[in-house]
């Protein structure tokens, strides 16, 4: 009799499950849960902490180091000190690198946005920025966002320096170009305000059709999902808008996820209803096959973007500004969790126990089944993120044992300034082999008895 390991495995861990963002995700079937951060950030030892460990975030954003200001501030001179600090950082520790971003209205410099190009010297400063730029980490970005915010609020094409020099030219000539370079990474168009239907989100269908028509190699289209608590988009409403996309055979990401208060102090109420807010859009993105996973644009609140670009206006990660965890982060743990066990129980009642037609000898083994990424880290170029949870059977001495789970005990927990964390440790399941009983062992030998009877019949 055939028995499932991946099955085991996910079932193990439905029963062991630790608050462990990345490690969730991945066993609920997507690729990362990840956090973008900066460089400044990183100088604190506390934040540092839980930034860096895989099990948390499996995948690391540059929120801003990466843009044209920090890496060509001069034309044709190009400086990757401040760029290459959180990248390297994500090597380090075995995180992927969803790398942002080429093409962008903002943080470009004035030498780009006030000059007066011609469509050749226009094209030729778009190619010089992005073949030196993708080619300086080429093979360590798993994702491009390559153009980002090319349409208007309104659903409009922006009109920004490029767009009036190249129409949407300038876009399948970014795609071209990074492909070019570096043909292995994804290749993203990343945009907010198109995460439920409007006409801003219908534009970007259009855009991504345009695209598609022109053969640009478009491979994901990222949904920002900057949203105010109080004025959430259904679940519903996420759900069709990243089934559109995925209609459109790309990938469908969640790039800079966060929910801001727009008047502080919070609520109670409100943390309640910004944790239903999370909840949500990490659901909606588990029942779409191609959504990838969610970035949260920073995971505390003491590091967020939101009070210095809209004053008295905040409170929008996981963690408040103590690296506290906020009902929000039990909300997404939750939702993760309930995707591992539905998974899990789906596989094990699809998983067959004794037919007709089944293989009866169990040949020694020792099978490790793992949720790690390193496997689709590797083939992207990126550094593999370390094992999670794996799962071994022992090696059998006999044809006539089927392998039962006994799962390990949970993690401990550490307080402080993190609050109530589950400490990151590895969580095992082994396998010990219980031998047939004699009654099973008999009801086999039946089977294939008819199962030889009838084949001597047919035959006849």
């Amino acid at each position: 009799m055939r028995v499932s390991i991946a099955s085991l495995a996910l079932l193990a861990l439905a029963d062991n499950v630790s608050a462990n963002l990345h490690s969730l995700a991945v066993a609920a079937g997507k690729k990362y849960f990840g956090t973008a951060t900066d460089n400044n950030e990183l100088a604190d030892s506390s934040y540092t902490a839980i930034t860096k460990d895989p099990k948390y975030f499996g995948q690391i954003t540059p929120a801003n180091g990466q843009k044209w200001d920090y890496t060509e501030s001069r034309q044709g001179v190009f400086q990757y000190s401040y760029a290459d600090v959180v990248p390297r950082f994500a090597k380090t520790n075995g995180q992927l690198v969803r790398c942002h971003t080429l093409l962008y209205r903002s943080q470009t410099p004035t030498w780009v946005t006030s000059g007066s190009w011609s469509k050749d010297q226009m094209t030729a400063v778009i190619k010089t920025h992005i073949e030196n730029l993708v080619g300086h980490y080429k093979g360590q970005c798993y994702s491009w966002d390559v153009v980002n915010e090319a349409v208007d609020d309104e659903g409009q094409y922006r009109e920004t320096v490029f767009y009036k020099v190249l129409g949407l030219d300038h876009i399948t000539l970014a795609f071209n170009t990074a492909h070019a370079v570096d043909p292995e990474a994804k290749l993203y168009y990343n945009d907010y305000n198109i995460e439920n239907p409007n006409p801003k989100q219908k534009k970007t269908v259009e855009l991504v059709k345009y695209l598609q028509a022109a053969k640009a190699p478009l491979h994901g289209v990222g949904l920002q999902g900057h949203f105010i608590v109080g004025s959430m988009p259904s679940q519903a409403d996420l759900e069709t808008v990243a089934n559109e996309f995925a209609g459109l055979g790309v990938d469908v990401a969640y790039t800079e996820l966060d929910v801001k208060f727009t008047k502080l102090p919070y609520t109670g109420e409100g943390l309640q209803e910004q944790a239903d807010a999370y909840a949500a859009v990490v659901k909606a993105c588990l029942n779409v096959d191609a959504c990838v996973g969610w970035t949260i644009w920073d995971w505390t609140d003491k590091y967020s973007w939101v009070p210095n670009t809209f004053p008295g206006q905040g409170g929008a990660c996981l963690f408040d500004s103590n690296l506290k965890p906020k009902p929000a982060y039990d909300a997404v743990v939750a939702a993760l969790e309930a995707a591992v066990k539905k998974s899990a129980s789906t596989q094990s009642a699809s998983t067959p126990t004794a037919t007709a037609t089944t293989d009866v000898s169990l040949k020694p083994t020792s099978t490790v089944v793992s949720t790690s990424v390193a496997e689709s880290a590797q083939s992207t170029g990126a550094a593999p993120v370390t094992n999670t949870t794996a799962t071994e059977t022992a090696s059998a001495t006999s044809s006539d044992v089927i392998a039962p789970v006994t799962t390990a005990a949970r993690g401990g927990e550490v307080s402080g300034v993190y609050g109530s964390l589950p400490v990151p440790t590895q969580t095992a399941v082994s396998v010990s082999p219980t031998p047939i009983s004699p009654c099973e062992r008999k009801r086999f030998r039946r089977m294939k008895k008819r199962e030889a009877m009838a084949a001597r019949k047919a035959s006849a």
